[in-house]
């Protein structure tokens, strides 16, 4: 039931950001949180991420494979409506739990999912330095979603802590 809400908020906010902030604990303790522009959402509680530029979340989910998305909404727009009616009209931001697979071959299917995003910045040079030659993902099975929470400008909806997906 929540997931068709979680997965509209997280598609709100990379596009007003254009990435995702993934958190993963390296073997001592030590958090890390990582830009990941390359998140796939499906209709299951699940997503893929292209494991590219991301060494250390790699090295950190290969020992533990638990993460956190955050996914806020930043767009100005969004914000500006938000702050002029004194109320958000739908929750501004998200953050998912769950736990990444291990790293293997992207599908046919998933590299054009990535080709199709990105295709406009293949006319720059840094877009095809940066967003060329993907090869792997990895998938991710979400268990729990937190709203990001402003509580003076959100009494009207929801108020659950956390919403099983």
């Amino acid at each position: 039931m929540w997931w068709g809400q979680v997965r509209e908020i997280a598609e709100r906010a990379r596009r007003s950001t254009g990435h995702f902030a993934i958190a993963s604990v390296d073997p001592e303790g030590i958090p890390n949180i990582t830009p990941v522009g390359t998140v796939f959402f499906r209709d299951d509680s699940t997503a893929f991420y292209f494991d590219q530029y991301t060494s250390t979340l790699a090295r950190n989910l290969d020992t533990n494979p638990q993460i956190c998305l955050l996914a806020v909404d930043s767009g100005s727009g969004f914000w500006f409506r938000s702050l002029l009616r004194g109320r958000f009209s739908t929750l501004p931001g998200v953050r998912l739990y769950g736990t990444a697979g291990p790293r293997r071959p992207a599908t046919e299917s998933e590299l054009n999912q990535v080709r199709n995003r990105v295709r406009p910045m293949q006319f720059l040079k840094g877009g095809r330095l940066l967003w060329s030659n993907f090869t792997h993902v990895r998938d991710i099975t979400f268990t729990t979603a937190r709203p990001v929470r402003y509580p003076v400008m959100m009494s009207h909806l929801p108020q659950e802590d956390s919403l099983p997906l």
